[in-house]
């Protein structure tokens, strides 16, 4: 029974609930969470999970799978297609130039055979998918340069797996030990053959999610079970990710593919919803299985060859990336972080290793030794970034800057006024407060969209709003007004918590995506929040009603009391979002009311012939009676 499935995942979970916490109390990334849980409970430290552990590191590794589908699902077709030369033009540098000088090194170092040094240098090369992009949506630097930066080297690296293995069977001798090694449908098949199904794969697809998918989806919606569209988002993951390995494609790319063609569907929010739950429990199992992976025996046999070589390796890797990233002219901070959270090996280096052992191009034990590098400098990315990020960004990037420019000293005149993100969101108002004359200091972490703010006469500063100091050193201490813009929802909220607890005098005003939001900063006790959504949205019922035959002013009067109700309705229904089932009710019965008011102030408008401030209408009216 110990050894069972449901013994198994019960380790697992715990081990997760009790590392994770920990690390984050300490400061330190999820993933070394489940990274340290993994390696505790693996079978080389206190044996907890064994070879039956197999079974769930399967399962797990599927959150890879959906990671990528939601990175489809939030990557718009038309910006993926603009990103086609950053993908293929940074991903070839990195990975012809990592796997080229590797090759060379191992060559003349260790005189390895030249087969195996190929598959060593190709596995290696190839980086961690679900380490990085983890990385970076905890930190909210998905949207920065060097997120996107990571986002394209990553892709071509997923797409760079299928000729990879395409390759490696030609440089084998003919002899393979497993004769499953290659499982796909099309594998017997001439070459000639093989590359119009796989393009025809992508392809049906591509025309299944457009033409078959999405109707399937309305039919779904229209039960209005809820638990039967969670079932057909992962029916539709798992039966993508499967087709595209029938014909030995990788099922993580599959799926990015498929979340890509339901992008701008009507459904992207709600498989998103149905989906994110299940990734996150996943990659956390995911990792926890690379923790357990790290062999210590064939650590200890050789800890002098092991250690050494993956410092190498990842110096060799963080500088070619260096070098990439000067050459498509990143500024400094954001090319070390790009090089640093690309460093290490990754989840699909297993793959290759594990092929090429099969096709007799390098040894078992060379092969194991390689996996321990490959587990080593993936447990040690986060603490790469963390030595970026607390003793070398602040002083090696800032005092760069400075010499530049001289724009990341913040100067004594403090304004009144101190932004936070300077997004399209709080662009907006900063160029709105710049044109009435109201100067105020902004704080962003994109240092490439500073420079460009600065150029245009912005009082910006690179840093993290969620540092104390800084705040402290922005003037936050004698402002008047605190402006909580920042791209990222939960990011957002962290700052508003910090600056009521540090600066209580603060006004603050505070951006919210959605409703939600909203409840969490009137539990916060802010009063002053703006949906980014419903501005807009009333703007352009606004403009619908003019359409439809009401006054321009009437429209607009009509627009501003929903906007008023609408808020007054929110600090009401804040009081019961933790109550799903009164939460629906009283939302109910707060639209009933709205309609009401609004229908009644209509009505008291006409009766009062409020013509306002239309003199156009007006004159058509006179015009009419002659």
């Amino acid at each position: 029974m110990a050894d069972g499935f449901f013994f198994q995942a019960i380790i697992y979970l715990l081990a997760a609930v009790i590392c994770v916490p920990i690390a984050k109390k300490l400061g330190l990334s999820s993933i070394l969470g489940y990274l340290f849980a993994g390696i505790i409970i693996g079978p080389y430290v206190l044996g907890l999970i064994g070879q039956e552990g197999q079974d769930i590191m399967h399962f797990a590794e599927f959150g890879v799978v959906m990671m990528l589908f939601l990175i489809g699902l939030e990557l718009d077709p038309f910006k993926f297609w603009r990103m086609r030369r950053v993908i293929f033009g940074m991903g070839m540098l990195q990975l012809v130039g990592t796997a080229g000088i590797l090759f060379i090194a191992c060559s003349i170092v260790l005189r390895w055979e030249w087969q195996a040094t190929v598959a060593i240098s190709l596995a290696l090369t190839l980086s961690s998918t679900a380490i990085v992009m983890q990385t970076l949506k905890e930190k909210g630097l998905t949207k920065t340069s060097m997120g996107r930066s990571s986002f394209a080297v990553l892709l071509f690296q997923d797409i760079a797996v299928i000729p990879i293995l395409a390759i490696l069977p030609l440089l084998a001798d003919g002899h393979i030990n497993n004769s499953n090694v290659n499982h796909s449908l099309i594998s017997d098949l001439p070459g000639w053959l093989q590359t119009p199904i796989v393009f025809g794969t992508i392809g049906a697809v591509y025309v299944g999610g457009r033409y078959a998918i999405i109707p399937l989806l309305h039919v779904v919606a229209k039960t209005r079970l809820q638990e039967l569209f969670t079932a057909s988002a992962l029916l539709l993951v798992m039966g993508v990710s499967y087709m595209m390995q029938l014909v030995g494609l990788s099922p993580a790319l599959g799926a990015f593919i498929a979340g890509l063609v339901l992008a701008n569907s009507e459904f992207r929010h709600e498989l998103e919803g149905d989906i994110a739950p299940f990734k996150g429990l996943l990659l956390g199992l995911f990792f926890i299985g690379v923790g357990a992976s790290i062999n210590f025996a064939i650590i200890m046999a050789d800890p002098a060859f092991i250690l050494i070589f993956s410092t190498i390796f990842n110096t060799i890797k963080f500088f070619v990336l260096l070098l990439v990233g000067k050459i498509y002219k990143k500024s400094s901070d954001q090319n070390l972080l790009f090089a640093f959270a690309l460093s290490q090996a990754g989840e699909f280096g297993f793959v290759i290793l594990g092929f090429a052992v099969q096709l007799n191009l390098l040894p078992t034990v060379l092969s194991n030794q390689m996996m321990a590098v490959i587990a080593i400098s993936m447990v040690g990315t986060p603490f790469l970034l963390l030595i970026n990020e607390k003793w070398i960004d602040p002083f090696f990037g800032v005092k760069e800057r400075q010499a530049r420019n001289k724009y990341d000293t913040i100067e004594d005149d403090k304004n009144d006024v101190v932004i936070a993100g300077f997004g399209n969101f709080g662009s907006t108002i900063g160029r709105l407060l710049k044109a009435n004359h109201i100067p105020a200091t902004v704080l962003d972490m994109d240092s490439d969209r500073v420079d460009s703010l600065r150029k245009m006469g912005f009082k910006v500063y690179y840093g993290d709003a969620l540092r104390l100091e800084l705040l402290k050193a922005a003037g936050c201490e004698n402002a008047k007004i605190f402006i909580a813009a920042i791209d990222n929802p939960r990011v957002n909220l962290q700052v508003v918590e910090i600056v009521k607890k540090h600066f209580p005098h603060l006004k603050i005003f505070a951006r919210a995506r959605n409703r939600n939001d909203a409840f969490e900063l009137v539990d916060m006790g802010v009063n002053d929040f703006y949906r980014e959504n419903l501005y807009s949205a009333v703007h352009l019922g606004v403009d619908a009603l003019v359409e439809m035959g009401q006054r321009r002013y009437t429209a607009t009067r009509q627009g501003q009391r929903f906007i008023k109700y609408d808020e007054a309705a929110t600090f009401r229904l804040a009081e019961k979002k933790h109550d799903k089932k009164a939460l629906m009710l009283s939302t109910m019965h707060e639209i009933e009311i709205q309609e009401e008011l609004i229908k009644n102030d209509l009505y008291s408008q006409l009766g009062a012939q409020d013509h306002a401030w239309e003199s156009e209408d007006i004159r058509k009216e006179q015009q009419d009676e002659f």
